[in-house]
């Protein structure tokens, strides 16, 4: 008996001195995970059995061992086991309260763990609830092989299970402060950056300014690598505002809206998107987005009372993840950002409306009062360059596209004086001006060798940021009005307030005065080049042909009084003379082909007959009149069927060419057809296009139907009454 109270005794110390064990651990506040093991090794040396910690998954059916006796086969940490029936740790969960099975609940149950007992041999298992205020968090198993576990022991563990939950319920709490901590140390990081934003919102910062600190502050504050504040524009892109972080785009650079981009989704949901798939996106922009090593993005709109302006993106790069739930925050600062745009827009366009205003008064007076093309474009340079500060001029393409002639500009430099002629080149926004017909930039920072430019353009051009759109001119793309600024890109609105004036410009160079005024500059062209022409067949004529054929004469009459005897030198003479003879028909062709005499002595039909006979194809022609026509008349048409027969023999491989002219209301009607293939285009810089310019010298017209293997049809109409005046 006496033995019996002394073992109690010794048994109530040793789980006493165990409690303390522990409960000294919790104090110190050990990591769960050393607690969990700590008390797994104090229980299973107090009961002399193998205890297990384990975590209740959330519907109870899985315990996930996070704790152990060193050494036992039937789990390690992490394992999940299976909660079965015939469990204690199943009636734990069921009841709350402690719990104890036997051997003969699983002697007939199926699964792993069963299996796992049987072999083990286990006799008894003893289980107890943690809770952790108040709610079922895990259990402590007690697994004996040998024998029974003695009554009271659920009561015993349950001490251990309640250390055990003070501990996880002091990690919890002490986790939850660390994430209140964070959370209100981020709290106040952004509404620090929110009040350094409202501030600069309320001093009415410049837009550039406020949209670069806006990116740097959200990149700081929510640790993302790549920020930036990006404009839509009304052609299918948008414009790169403001940028924070380590990257290659670039502010004032314009990208499409793709639909499956991150602008394509914002547009069309109106809301905040993510896009963390760029490995297929197609474009420009998907390229540019993998070469700059961005894995994802989110996006939230900026949304002024007019509509969707805008959206803030952030990009993550490798290793470095966009934060979570982040959208609600950067719409705080989209807020701001919006409110910034609007006011500034306020401000700004009350000003800018005013100055534009005014200058597009001023333009139009000028217009109105019929005044020269070259004063308009004067005017025009000088009018943009005082409301952008920055250079302005005005360009006219040359017919075949190889180059613009600036006539008109603000500030005259060295190598940018009217005339100045720019050969197309791929860094010049007026070329893709010219390719698109849309308005274009570029920028020329760096442009020191490149082809076809002049030295002192290439000065002119470096470190320029320049924007080119188009002038129309009843619907013919006539040239470019562009502005360039030496330091700085030119604001995005560029464009849409060019192309006010550039209808300006186009009216002006639309006005029946100017247009008279060049229609009688080319005709004068056209004139003084036949006339100089006809100059060079009479001097010909008269004077070198005229002197060859006397010269083959005398050789003749000297080769003739050579005596026989004298064989080698009469063969020789006789070379020479043939040569001569050949000399002269081929003097006399080049002085047709200059200009033929025959038009000029007999007339336009009897040109036409003779230029039949030389043609290389068959012509039949048919001449309604015999009299005499105005000289430019006569040239112009003569002109248009050579051109004609020309074309017929060597491009379209024509047999047949049929020409027929007659007088029609003071107009002479001509008509060429042939029989060829077909497919000529005066747009391609053929004699066709001289022709054409030839014949809209005289007021005239040109059509041309040439289908492919079809054959060409030509007419001309040249009004007889204006040539006559002239």
């Amino acid at each position: 008996m006496h033995d019996a109270q002394g073992d109690r005794d010794r048994l109530a110390a040793e789980e006493q001195a165990s409690l303390r064990r522990v409960a000294t651990l919790v104090a110190e506040g050990v990591s769960p995970e050393e607690l969990f093991s700590a008390v797994s090794v104090e229980v299973g040396e107090l009961f002399g059995v193998e205890a297990v910690v384990a975590r209740y998954e959330a519907d109870g059916s899985i315990i996930v061992v996070v704790g152990q006796t060193p050494g036992i086969p039937s789990a390690t940490i992490g394992t999940p086991l299976e909660v079965g029936h015939f469990l204690a740790s199943h009636a734990v969960y069921q009841t709350g309260r402690p719990a104890r099975s036997d051997r003969t609940g699983y002697r007939d149950a199926t699964g792993p763990v069963a299996g796992l007992l049987r072999e083990l041999g286990t006799v008894c298992t003893v289980g107890a609830p943690i809770k952790v205020e108040r709610r079922l968090w895990g259990v402590m198993v007690l697994v004996s092989h040998y024998e029974p576990l003695p009554l009271g022991t659920e009561e015993r563990v349950q001490r251990f299970t309640d250390l055990v939950a003070t501990a996880i319920a002091n990690a919890e709490s002490r986790a939850r402060l660390s994430v209140s901590e964070a959370r209100a140390h981020a709290l106040a990081r952004e509404q620090a950056a929110l009040q350094r934003v409202a501030t600069l919102v309320a001093k009415g910062t410049a837009a550039g300014e406020l949209f670069a600190a806006v990116a740097q502050e959200v990149a700081d504050v929510f640790a993302i690598p790549v920020v930036g504040v990006h404009r839509f524009e009304t052609d299918g892109t948008f414009t790169m505002m403001g940028i924070a972080g380590a990257t290659e785009f670039s502010v004032g650079s314009r990208w499409p809206v793709e639909d499956d981009g991150l602008a394509g989704m914002i547009l069309r949901t109106g809301g905040p998107a993510w896009k963390d798939d760029y490995a297929t996106m197609r474009g420009p922009l998907g390229a540019a987005v993998r070469h700059d090593r961005m894995v994802a993005t989110v996006g939230v709109p900026i949304v002024l009372e007019t509509g969707m302006w805008g959206f803030m993106v952030g990009a993550a790069k490798p290793g470095i993840p966009i934060p979570p739930n982040v959208e609600g925050p950067l719409a705080r600062f989209t807020e701001l950002v919006a409110t910034a745009i609007a006011n500034g827009q306020a401000r700004e366009n009350l000003a800018q409306l005013a100055d534009e205003q005014a200058a597009l008064r001023r333009v139009a007076t000028l217009v109105a009062h019929g005044a020269r093309p070259s004063e308009v474009f004067a005017m025009v340079s000088n009018e943009l360059a005082g409301l952008f500060g920055a250079r302005a001029s005005v360009g006219r393409f040359e017919h075949d596209g190889s180059a613009t002639i600036t006539v008109g500009v603000s500030e005259i430099k060295p190598g940018n004086a009217i005339g100045t002629r720019w050969p197309m080149s791929d860094v010049m926004a007026s070329t893709a001006v010219y390719r698109t017909g849309r308005s274009a930039r570029s920028d020329h920072a760096g442009a020191t060798d490149v082809s076809g430019l002049s030295a002192e353009n290439l000065q002119l051009l470096d470190h320029l940021s320049t924007v080119a759109t188009p002038i129309v001119v009843e619907g013919r793309l006539w040239g470019v009005l562009a502005l360039s600024d030496e330091s700085n890109p030119l604001p995005p609105e560029t464009e849409g307030r060019l192309e006010k004036f550039t209808e300006l410009v186009a009216t002006a160079i639309a006005n029946a005065d100017s247009r008279e005024e060049l229609a009688a500059s080319r005709a004068r062209l056209v004139a003084a080049g036949d006339e100089a022409r006809r100059r060079i067949e009479r001097d010909l004529h008269d004077g070198a042909q005229q002197r060859l054929v006397t010269l083959s004469v005398a050789l003749r009459r000297t080769e003739a009084r050579i005596p026989r005897e004298l064989d080698a030198v009469r063969a020789e003479v006789t070379r020479v003379a043939e040569g001569l003879t050949t000399a002269v028909e081929e003097l006399r062709d080049l002085s047709r082909g200059i200009h033929p005499s025959i038009l000029t002595e007999a007339g336009l039909s009897p040109a036409l007959k003779a230029l039949g006979r030389r043609a290389a194809v068959r012509v039949k022609l048919d001449v309604g009149f015999e009299h005499r026509l105005p000289d430019n008349v006569e040239v112009a048409a003569y002109y248009s069927v050579s051109e004609a027969l020309t074309n017929a023999s060597k491009h379209a491989n024509a047999s047949h060419v049929w020409v027929a002219l007659s007088l029609e209301e003071g107009m002479l009607v001509l008509s060429i057809r042939d029989d060829g293939v077909g497919g000529a285009d005066a747009g391609r810089g053929s004699g066709l296009t001289g022709l054409a310019d030839r014949i809209d010298a005289l007021g005239g017209k040109l059509q041309i139907d040439s289908p492919r293997g079809s054959g060409t049809r030509i007419e001309v109409q040249i009004p007889i009454r204006e040539s006559f005046d002239e």
